[in-house]
């Protein structure tokens, strides 16, 4: 029997007792019509915001730079259209604060950037793999949009010998990894290949939870020998970064480390793709599969430009069924709830989920009943109860000894608990604080 991979803790969400995937994972990826205006956010990875390269009135094409890394942690910004800029300015962003922003209005071209090219592959060296990654403004198209150069270009003094693409995909509800796998296996399996040779990894493993039998057979089918495909069993967070090399390891990364410390990469699927597409293609990261689901009349995963606004993708999905409670960006347990249409598609916009009233029921919060259930479940081991205590107090630094800076978010705790407890906006605080903190020691 085939050994499947796991780690302690965990939940499993049963938002439709499991058919909340089942309503986009069937559905062929759906080139969406470019929109009449796309406002691309000079800001859409961790760290610095872009240096913007266009002015109103400039034409553009696709593929072309117009935003330029102002630090190494950054990425360029390119062109989703072709058409001309109508403005540079600030626009709501999914942070919460309003980003510098270009405006493009479409001239329905779809003319190509003629500076784009492909490069010699096989000859390519590590150094090269990751100056191609860096150019095409590549991030971690998970959600965490860290900028992809940065991570392949680990210290000289931690040699790298594992890579793992994360294929989990273990949010209810976000099939757009699922389907990339599907319909581009082989493209994500050179972009894997890309990774370990930019980092130096002779480890290759395909790490994917069970609950997608048809993408373990398409990749043990496409791998080449000295490629592991490891199955994991089905469980909320599979897909967290720590959780997937323990998972597939055994290794332990430490106490607020990162993976390159014991000597791992990991590589969301999309990610994957987006750098076969960068290195053999030559083409920028310019557009990604979006997930729209949830009360709308045709769930559906939409390959959209960056800048998309969301109302255009609910307008393709056929619409509400009925007046959403609430839209999230991302899944139902790691994404962020937003105030608007007019926000627009990013590197990291994996999914946006309309929920209705009755499954947005926020209940009223109660006194902790000391059950344990959130130390139970959380995949990091840490003690919600008492930090979301600490933090109410604002006692930071005693929320400090407890860890709560290794928490990775993904609200296993307040999935859990009875009392309703806002466990997981409390730690939140408690890491933002304890950052402050830090800086000023």
């Amino acid at each position: 029997m085939t050994k499947k991979y796991s780690f302690s803790g965990g939940v499993h969400p049963a938002s439709h007792k499991g058919n909340d995937k089942a309503l986009t994972s069937p559905k062929p990826v759906i080139k969406l019509k470019p929109p009449e205006l796309v406002i691309i956010p000079l800001l859409q990875h961790l760290g610095s915001p872009c240096k913007p390269l266009v002015k109103p009135g400039d034409p553009v094409t696709i593929g072309q730079k117009i935003g330029e890394a102002t630090s190494f942690v950054s990425a360029h910004v390119h062109a989703s259209i072709s058409g001309t800029v109508k403005a540079v300015k600030n626009h709501p962003h999914l942070s919460g604060v309003d980003v510098l922003s270009v405006f493009i209005e479409n001239d329905y071209k779809d003319t190509m950037f003629p500076g784009l090219s492909k490069p010699d592959v096989a000859s390519l060296t590590q150094k090269e793999i990751v100056e191609c990654i860096k150019e095409a403004g590549i991030v971690g198209m998970g959600g965490a949009t860290f900028p992809a150069h940065v991570k392949y270009s680990p210290p000289p003094d931690k040699p790298i010998d594992t890579v793992i693409l994360n294929a989990a995909e273990c949010e209810p509800y976000l099939t757009t990894d699922h389907r990339l796998m599907l319909e581009h296996t082989e493209d994500v399996v050179k972009g894997l290949e890309l990774i370990a040779r930019a980092v130096g990894a002779k480890d290759i493993y395909i790490a994917i939870e069970d609950n997608k039998p048809d993408a373990v057979k398409a990749f043990q089918e496409a791998v080449p020998p000295g490629i592991k495909v490891s199955v994991m069993k089905t469980k909320y967070p599979q897909g967290a970064e720590k959780q997937v090399i323990t998972s597939v390891t055994g290794r332990q990364v430490p106490s607020c480390g990162l993976p390159f410390e014991v000597g791992i990469v990991v590589a969301n699927a999309a990610t994957a793709y987006a750098v076969y597409q960068a290195v053999y293609l030559g083409l920028p990261s310019y557009e990604r599969v979006v997930t729209v689901t949830g009360c709308v009349k045709e769930p559906a995963n939409f390959l959209c430009p960056i800048g998309t606004p969301f109302s255009i993708l609910f307008e393709a999905a056929g619409g509400f069924t009925e007046q959403p409670a609430k839209v999230i960006s991302g899944g139902p347990m790691m994404g962020i709830a937003v105030n608007s249409l007019d926000l627009t598609v990013v590197k990291g916009t994996s999914g946006l989920l309309a929920l209705t009233a009755r499954q947005a029921d926020k209940q009223k919060e109660s006194n902790c009943i000391r059950c344990g259930k959130c130390v139970d479940v959380c995949p990091i081991g840490l003690k919600p109860l008492y930090i979301n205590a600490y933090a109410m107090k604002n006692d930071f630094e005693n929320a400090d000894k407890l860890h709560a800076a290794d928490c990775i978010e993904c609200g296993c705790c307040s999935y859990v608990c009875p009392a309703k407890r806002y466990l997981l906006p409390s730690i939140r605080l408690a890491k933002a604080e304890i950052l402050k903190l830090r800086k000023k020691k």
